[in-house]
């Protein structure tokens, strides 16, 4: 099967998703239509803040693809940034994110670099990307303590174990990425699969055919971490500061419901504490059912929940608390909207500037 019929397949993929998608939307589109003209000019900066996202996803990317490949090697950063698109927007409409969006960035990237290279510069973005979010979800912790301490945020003892899990779950992550960073992931990946029923012989099969290679970009994803800090820490802070430039996409909905703190510069900081909390929670629960295609229903319950949990005192006493669970179904009707116009954007962008 040719490099051109693959990425067909991708691009048909992403078609039928988005289709099923708006067919199956939960309210009528007149409705629909109705809450985007409510919002107005606000869907200007929801929508444009992840060009800017998505060029600090891109920049994370190329800081690992030029730690990673040979010195006559190159991929142009525009290209880093169409495929980066593309690839989340078939992570985001097909079921367990990351089958669609990570074998369509090596098909492509093997066109301007080795496969192998292409390869480890794939997982290790994906790697990467996941231990930011991991390092995001961990560092709110702290901001939600910050803002109990200055009496803006409740704190009991469900609260309190619920962050304790938070923090283990974190800092069990960072000990498997580290074992994964310094001895690779692709050959324990390929063993344990190898464990699974019904995928046994094929994955003893494909190690055995493919060893030196799986090996090969082990060592690949090891030497990053290892040898090229400065590429490793480059990329790892550039994915971070996506988390944070996300959360401005919550604030500037908050805004757009009133939802300012008391204004002025201590209170537009504490709305954008909180959009980053809130974020925080709901790409957490998010991630944790990352089965679901654009986590259909997830995200909107993460978002009714997260709201009302995460936001502060004076916010809360004059808002109820359906008020603002309709807020947080609100936020995520239109982060859905915003999604499925990014998809779109994405599958665009699949049959653009290709090259053969």
């Amino acid at each position: 099967m040719t490099k051109k019929t693959l990425n067909n397949i991708f691009f048909l993929a992403g078609v039928a998703c988005v289709v099923v998608m708006l067919l199956t939307f939960d309210i009528s589109f007149s409705e629909l239509w109705f809450h985007l003209c409510t919002a107005g000019y606000w869907l200007v900066p929801v929508i444009g803040v992840w060009i800017f996202i998505y060029g600090l996803n891109a920049l994370a990317w190329r800081a690992i693809i030029k730690g990673n490949t040979d010195p006559d090697e190159h991929v142009g950063f525009w290209r880093i940034y169409k495929l980066t698109i593309s690839g989340y927007a078939l992570n985001y409409a097909t079921p367990v994110g990351g089958l669609g969006g990570e074998p369509y960035r090596i098909l492509e990237l093997s066109k301007d670099i080795s496969k192998e290279h292409a390869t480890s510069s794939v997982i290790l973005y994906a790697m990467m990307h996941f231990f930011a979010h991991f390092w995001f979800w961990f560092s709110s912790i702290f901001i939600y303590l910050a803002l109990v301490f200055i009496g803006d945020l409740p704190i009991n003892t469900t609260v309190g174990i619920t962050l304790g899990a938070i923090a283990l779950f974190c800092m069990a992550a960072f000990w498997l990425f580290q074992k994964g960073y310094k001895g690779g992931l692709v050959v324990n990946v390929m063993k344990f699969l190898s464990k699974i029923p019904g995928l046994k012989g094929w994955s003893q099969r494909f190690t055995e055919r493919h060893r030196e290679s799986l090996e090969n970009i082990d060592k690949q994803i090891a030497a990053l971490h290892s040898q090229d800090k400065r590429a490793f820490y480059t990329s790892f802070f550039l994915e971070y500061m996506s988390r944070v430039v996300q959360s401005l996409e919550i604030m500037f909905m908050l805004l757009m419901f009133d939802i300012d703190c008391g204004g002025g510069v201590i209170g537009y900081t504490l709305v954008f504490l909180h959009s980053i909390l809130i974020l925080s929670f709901t790409t957490l629960c998010a991630n944790l059912i990352g089965f679901l295609p654009m986590q259909l229903g997830v995200q909107e319950g993460g978002f009714m929940v997260s709201i009302p949990a995460t936001i502060g005192h004076s916010v809360r006493a004059s808002l109820s608390p359906q008020k603002l669970i309709a807020v947080g179904f609100y936020v995520s009707l239109i982060c859905r909207v915003r999604e499925i116009l990014w998809i779109l954007i994405g599958i665009v962008l699949m049959k653009m500037w290709n090259k053969d």
